[in-house]
């Protein structure tokens, strides 16, 4: 597999790595995480820079507020999880068959999932992606756009700074961007003498412990049709 400056692999796995729940082990690859999005040709510069303050913010923070941001970002609300087919089928019995499909497509490709996983997670894409040739990564893109597309607009209109990543993927997929015109606004700089002359709050809690974290891999372009998706 190529890994040239000019490949998709690279920056795809620096993608999906970039979504996973935060651990210490990704944490400290961050530096080569960023050098690898980069150095890519197939990312423009303005996206360059709007995936900096991510990798920055994610080298920098405390643990413990890292994995308290994603799990509030992706294991609280629908619109924003990392599932997939929970934006496509929610709860129906069509997302059992389009897992199956998604499942024969990895094995077909000598990809397996571990014990536990599920095959419509977004990272996992990510990966499978990146260990196929750049014509089938494009349609795989493609086929799921219309579920990363409102995924990275939501993430926008609530100004998290991951919905670049979603930007990233549907750009290595020659795929149309995300809406940025709906940004939330950065937030107002804290009144230090507020804060100082008010108590701490208490009961706030950090969630440290690991949520499960489930794989991905795509369904093929006949699965997808199925589901109603357009190819």
């Amino acid at each position: 597999m190529t890994t040239e400056p000019g490949s998709h692999a690279l920056p795809l796995r620096a993608l999906a790595a970039l979504l996973t729940y935060p651990t210490p082990e990704m944490v400290a690859a961050l530096a080569e995480i960023h050098a690898v999005l980069m150095e890519s040709r197939l990312l423009n510069q303005p996206l360059k820079e709007r995936l900096t303050p991510l990798c920055t913010r994610l080298a920098t923070t405390e643990q413990l507020e890292l994995e308290e941001t994603w799990v509030g970002q992706f294991d609280r609300g629908r619109r924003t999880s990392l599932h997939l087919f929970e934006h496509l089928h929610g709860e129906s019995r069509d997302r059992g068959s389009a897992m199956v499909d998604l499942l024969q497509t990895y094995e077909t490709a000598g990809l397996y999932l571990k014990d536990g996983e599920l095959p419509d997670y977004l990272p996992a894409l990510l990966e499978f992606c990146s260990c196929v040739d750049a014509k089938t990564a494009h349609t795989f893109i493609a086929d799921c756009a219309h579920l990363l597309r409102p995924l990275g607009d939501t993430l926008v209109a609530k100004g998290s700074d991951y919905a670049a990543v979603l930007e990233a993927i549907l750009q290595l997929g020659r795929q149309a961007g995300l809406d940025w015109t709906n940004a939330a606004p950065p937030p107002e700089p804290e009144d230090i003498d507020k804060e100082w002359q008010e108590e701490p709050a208490f009961g706030h809690t950090r969630c440290g412990n690991e949520p499960v974290t489930q794989t991905i891999q795509f369904m093929s372009q006949p699965a997808l049709r199925r589901s109603g998706a357009s190819s």
